[in-house]
């Protein structure tokens, strides 16, 4: 089999660009005067190097710009994760520059209760006055840590920043409890490391690929998309464990559809099979491991036959893939995943994968793990941070006791008066969406009603602006200067974040909104620079670099080192033993199973399905729903439902239901779907359903967006909380199908 990047990304709608050019970009598909119409065809009279935030990915980009507006954008050949390509989110950024939805001006409310999305426009003065205002009562009446902040996107370190000086450390993304949390601890009580982002992997060298609820190819990460297509062009096998055939699948030597929840199952099988069969490498385990005896005698009981009854999936087969993945090590990667909070026991799951990767040989070596480097850049020297704040409200007593960042939903809960003994009282939200990013909306909106204050800064009215008192706007990445990013990779960078137009309408960059509120917090020695630009100066002098160099190519090349055994790198752990730790004594002190134990999921009620849910390549969580460019591939999601299944169910009895179809979903505790498309097919298990999260979107500034297709997080109502590290399982809500008109 053989299939070239373009051919990979083409299949993974990775066409966007091209559709939405050739489908014309109309004044009324824009939604502007003709003369504000960017056109696609033309490159620019300058070209500005910066790199990308429609995603996290952060892709270098460089940005065609004439007569003052952005006509296009493409990959920075120099930058090591676009080489010279952007994914379909990255080229739409031109949809998020130019959205007529985007907030312009400060806005404060002006009903009594919140969530009314009734506000007026005011200066920056006015509203920046009013949050000051609202932050130093708060400080005094209930103290710094009062307040929290939820962030997520590279430009809230500067907001950061301001909450650290104000005096508080409660401060989440939602991207760790609700996202990536479970796989970082648990590679971390492992290895010693967690896998970082970009993840840690090496793709282009891998013999054989393994995606264990992985959607590569659907949530588009630029670098290993083309790494993936690369690789599958020289032969890489690919090994696929989903309930769903998704786009991977489609190029998978085997696909596994295993039953939702019973992951561990397997990967307990494949150990017992590599082990029985003496398929890992015991040289390297010997080398560097502990534990493996108590692993063996762990596994022995867990056969293929076992795993047969709980996985569904033929005891042969799964011999026959253990033998299949082992056959390629050390260069058999297990994929560790991205949305790794499915179902409560997900530190286990994320255990269970390294402790296959550590049996395969593959971390640290070439095809599997890197071990990689990041460039030094020097701080800023701020003034020391004088307040030392109490304990974060996340959690309290021994919950959660492995959790090594805040956790968003903790933070919600304490808000929440009578839920902890610590309540927060006023929120920051930084660039998140929190009633689509945190489970049971709900209850979110109960904690939002609990504060004493909510400040919003985002570029568009997305819900979570319509529940706050003062929303700020800030401007795009495209129009803005943000932190230098130097993140550890197989190749060493820095990259720089620079304007590439001034920004539009009356935004703010995230950086001068920070400032502008530490000197009305009396914080001023904390923003010792003008601006964001002598910011960045000072440091990439302190590390040595030259900025024009660095502001002309967008990106600096370090030195590589070694970033595994075959380069000559010398394998180090930085757990308590210095070994691989396959028998955790960390989790067994905490209280917990030191090897990864199967717990069965719930089943689904009769006539109801598990709810799964995923990225559209064209997406980006809730974020781009409302991006025309984009939109022109993909405008509403649709929900996956077995065929066989959906006609079985007595309710589509005396009607033959077909793709395309308007219906219902009903969750567990009643809450009901907008009309959503249905989509019927083979191509997912009978027992669950898969729709593309981020759309039923309900605020009133989203006016492309509002009310197209259905909304995952509405119906996210219940969730099973990860005992090690404090993650929400959202894998555990189930939903019946309804015929759209019988709602009516």
């Amino acid at each position: 089999m053989s299939v070239t990047r373009r051919q990979f990304i083409k299949i993974g709608l990775g066409a966007a660009g091209a559709a939405a050019v050739g489908s014309g970009l109309t004044t009324h598909w824009w939604g502007l005067d003709a003369h504000d119409v960017p056109d696609p065809q033309t490159d620019g009279d300058r070209v500005v190097p910066t790199f990308c935030e429609m995603c996290f990915w952060k892709c270098g980009v460089l940005a065609h710009v004439k007569n003052g507006r952005v006509t296009k954008l493409v990959g920075n050949p120099d930058h090591p994760l676009s080489r010279g390509r952007l994914c379909p989110r990255g080229t739409g950024g031109i949809g998020l520059l130019y959205d007529p939805d985007r907030l312009k001006k400060p806005l404060v409310r002006v009903s009594d209760k919140r969530g009314e999305q009734k506000f007026e426009e005011v200066s920056w003065e006015t509203a920046l006055d009013e949050v000051a205002e609202k932050l130093l009562r708060i400080r005094e009446k209930y103290g710094p840590e009062a307040l929290a902040l939820f962030t997520h996107g590279y430009g809230g370190s500067w907001f950061k920043h301001l909450v650290k000086a104000y005096g508080s450390n409660n401060i989440a993304a939602p991207s760790y409890a609700q996202c990536r949390g479970p796989r970082e601890v648990g590679y971390f009580l492992t290895f010693g490391d967690g896998v970082g982002s970009p993840e840690v992997i090496d793709i282009e060298n891998a013999r054989c690929l393994v995606l264990i609820g992985s959607h590569l190819g659907e949530n588009m990460h630029n670098t290993q998309v083309q790494e993936f297509a690369d690789a599958l062009a020289r032969g890489c096998q690919l090994v696929v464990v989903d309930p769903r055939f998704s786009t991977a699948a489609g190029k998978a030597r085997y696909w596994l559809p295993i039953k939702p929840g019973t992951d561990i199952a397997l990967l307990l099988a494949w150990m017992h099979v590599m082990i029985r069969e003496g398929r890992y490498d015991a040289d390297y385990i010997q080398k560097y491991a502990i534990g493996f005896d108590k692993l063996k005698e762990h596994v022995k009981d867990k056969t293929p036959e076992w795993a047969y009854a709980i996985t569904g999936i033929r005891p042969e087969l799964i011999v026959e893939t253990a033998r299949f993945v082992a056959g390629f090590r050390p260069a058999s990667l297990i994929h560790p995943g991205r949305r790794t909070t499915w179902y409560g026991d997900d530190t286990q799951r994320a255990r269970a994968m390294a402790i296959l990767t550590a049996l395969l040989g593959s971390w640290g070596r070439r095809g599997g793990y890197l071990l990689p480097s990041a460039m030094e850049l020097p701080k800023f020297p701020y003034t020391k941070y004088a307040y030392k704040p109490k304990h974060k409200a996340d959690r309290h007593g021994s919950l959660y006791p492995l959790a090594d960042e805040t956790l968003a939903s903790g933070l919600c809960d304490a808000t929440i008066p009578g839920k902890t003994p610590y309540e927060l009282k006023a929120w920051m939200v930084y660039g998140t969406n929190l009633l689509q990013s945190l489970p049971n909306p709900k209850e979110t909106m109960r904690a939002i009603q609990a504060l004493d204050f909510i400040v919003s800064i985002d570029v568009l009215p997305s819900e979570i602006c319509g529940w706050s008192d003062v929303v700020l706007p800030e401007c795009t990445y495209l129009e803005r200067c943000d932190e230098l990013w130097a993140p550890a990779y197989k190749q060493p960078f820095v990259a720089v974040r620079q304007p590439v137009i001034e920004p539009m309408y009356d935004s703010k960059p995230g950086w001068w909104i920070a400032r502008e509120l530490a000197l009305r917090l009396g914080l001023s020695d904390y923003f010792p620079w003008k601006d964001s630009e002598e910011y960045a100066r000072y440091r990439v002098k302190a590390a040595g670099l030259d900025c024009e160099e660095l502001k002309q190519k967008g990106v600096i090349l370090g030195k590589r080192v070694p970033v595994c055994e075959e380069e000559g790198l010398e394998l180090r752990f930085n757990t308590s033993s210095s070994k691989i730790e396959l028998y955790s004594e960390v989790l067994k002190a905490a209280g917990f199973h030191p090897l990864p134990e199967y717990t069965p999921p719930e089943e689904p009620p009769p006539g109801m399905f598990r709810l799964l849910f995923g990225r559209a390549p064209v997406h980006t969580f809730g974020r781009t729903a409302n991006n025309r460019f984009l939109s022109q591939v993909y405008d509403e999601n649709e929900v996956w439902v077995n065929a066989e299944a959906l006609r079985s169910l007595p309710q589509f009895a005396d009607r033959e239901p077909k793709t395309g179809d308007r219906v219902v979903l009903v969750n567990q505790d009643g809450v009901r779907s907008n009309p959503v498309k249905l989509r019927l097919t083979q191509r997912i298990r009978g027992d669950c359903v898969y729709m593309v999260h981020g759309f039923g979107h309900t605020a009133r500034g989203l006016r492309f967006a509002r009310g197209r297709g259905a909304s995952d997080s509405k119906l996210i109502t219940r969730y099973k909380t990860d005992p090690i590290m404090g993650g929400t399982g959202m894998n555990v809500n189930f939903v019946r199908i309804e015929p759209a008109e019988e709602t009516a």
